[in-house]
């Protein structure tokens, strides 16, 4: 018989941590407690300030108010990242959270967009792009419409540490128990080998029937209790290594995170009300932690306001990230890079797939092994979107980048870049979190031009196509006189 689960606890506090104690208690009945365990003592890597536009309906869900979330995080609206260098040094492109054009029928936009270059167009895909418009201006406002034309898909840069610090008075409020301590000890079932109570420095024992690993990278629970082992993915990845190290706010703050390559790593900057977060991404195969610290502050746009912290990684994923009664949520349950802004994003798919999976008389394989399936295959496609990135170059001012070009990368991703590059298609993954436009649009700004595109294209006589893509092209523009600079819509939205 099955041990019903009426108490979950929480190893680890932080953006992870809160996440889940929030969103637990908002769904699963008052039956089942929740409690948190965390310890003032024990610091947050704390670097995830970017996401991805997921994070709304987190946060609708959880009921905040969207004005007040901008205030108590510092956050700041993000409509794309840039990137800079890397393709070549010197050039650049957005991913923007948009989708060029509108829906022309059977086929995509961008099959009618690259007939109508072969045809003459001058204009570049981004273009036909209203969150692009939107960041080459550094503007932003609210569209009330539902016309698909005007949808402008936004997320949010904001200080991790306050977002924990404002989830956890929301989750205490709703009757999550926080308890102050560190867990000395973590005591297993001698049968079953599920773990049964954590106890801490202060003899206090915390008893419970499912238990959420959010202690970070180290894996208290799921690696270092269970042993379940960690993939590990640095022969596709090899950045192992990372400064942040936050500077004073810009002048004007953009409504984009910035990505920009170096020799031998990437910097990203993200902007804040109250300050810039940076940070540089390297691998110590290839770079020395003062390279690194000179390229970054060599590389600042403001003061720097602290010394930049170290935070050293392996890429990959925790094999099984939910194991016997322990569930891995956030750096417990794997690391990818912040190129993608997706470790916040991460953290939510985790938790809402358990709440859809949540066991209630009991823990039965069958879940467990669902659990694991799901998360494999997000955690992959994520991987491979960011291998995109970089395997797709063509720089040649270091073997970083030379070595990136000639690496062996994932099956999956062999045919999505030679499905796009032989006929402008795209498929995606049944749990990639990156939608089409995603995909082309670093497709595209990495160099990769289609050879061919879909016949459906030519259904359109040329004169009509080249009209009809005007016609949304000047859609597109039509907002623009809407809009407001991004720092003066942040003032008024949130002045009241």
């Amino acid at each position: 018989m099955q041990q019903a689960v009426r108490k979950v606890v929480i190893a680890g506090g932080g953006t992870a941590g809160w996440m889940t104690a929030a969103l637990l208690r908002k769904v699963l009945p008052k039956d089942v407690s929740i409690q948190l365990i965390e310890s003032e003592d024990i610091g947050i890597v704390g670097v995830g300030e970017a996401t991805i536009p997921p994070i709304q309906i987190f946060n609708q869900y959880l009921g905040l108010d969207e004005k007040d979330f901008l205030r108590e995080t510092n956050a700041t609206i993000k409509l794309a990242i840039k990137f800079e260098n890397w393709r070549r040094v010197g050039e650049s492109y957005f991913h923007t959270f948009g989708a060029p054009g509108a829906n022309m029928g059977f086929c995509s936009f961008q099959h009618y967009w690259l007939r109508a270059k072969q045809q003459g167009l001058q204009e570049s895909l981004w273009d036909f792009d209203l969150n692009y418009l939107c960041c080459k201006q550094g503007v932003f406002n609210k569209i009330n419409t539902p016309n698909p034309i005007f949808e402008m898909q936004y997320a949010y840069h904001f200080d991790s540490g306050l977002y924990g610090q404002y989830l956890r008075k929301i989750a205490e409020n709703a009757g999550v128990k926080r308890t102050e301590g560190i867990i000395d000890k973590v005591k297993q079932d001698t049968q079953s080998g599920d773990v049964q109570a954590l106890q801490l420095q202060s003899g206090e024992q915390i008893d419970g029937d499912l238990f959420i690993d959010c202690s970070g990278m180290r894996g208290l629970l799921i690696k270092q209790t269970l042993g379940v082992e960690y993939e590990d993915w640095h022969h596709y990845l090899p950045a192992n290594s990372a400064l942040a190290m936050p500077s004073e706010r810009m002048q004007q703050t953009l409504p984009y995170t910035r990505s920009i390559a170096h020799a031998n790593g990437w910097q990203w900057r993200i902007p804040l009300t109250h300050r810039n977060g940076n940070g540089i991404v390297y691998s110590s195969d290839y770079c020395s932690d003062d390279e690194a610290y000179q390229t970054l502050t060599n590389n600042l746009d403001s003061k720097a306001l602290d010394e930049p912290r170290k935070i050293t990684f392996t890429t990959g994923r925790t094999a099984r990230q939910w194991h016997k009664n322990v569930v891995a949520i956030g750096l417990s349950s794997g690391f990818l890079e912040p190129l993608e802004s997706t470790s916040i994003h991460l953290i939510q798919s985790g938790i809402v797939r358990l709440l859809k999976l949540f066991p209630n008389q009991g823990i039965q394989p069958a879940t467990v092994e669902a659990y694991n399936a799901e998360s494999k295959h997000e955690f992959e496609t994520v991987r491979d979107f960011i291998i995109l990135h970089y395997h797709v170059n063509e720089r040649q001012d270091s073997d970083f980048w030379r070595d990136m070009r000639s690496m062996p990368v994932p099956h999956r991703l062999q045919q999505k870049i030679a499905l796009f590059n032989q006929a402008g298609g795209i498929f995606n993954d049944q749990n990639d979190i990156f939608r089409d436009a995603s995909w082309l649009q670093v497709m595209m700004g990495q160099g990769i031009m289609p050879q061919d595109y879909h016949p459906a294209a030519l259904a359109l006589p040329s004169d009509l196509l080249t009209e009809t893509l005007q016609k949304i092209r000047a859609a597109k523009h039509q907002p623009m006189e809407k809009m407001l600079q991004h720092d003066e819509f942040l003032a008024r939205y949130t002045a009241n």
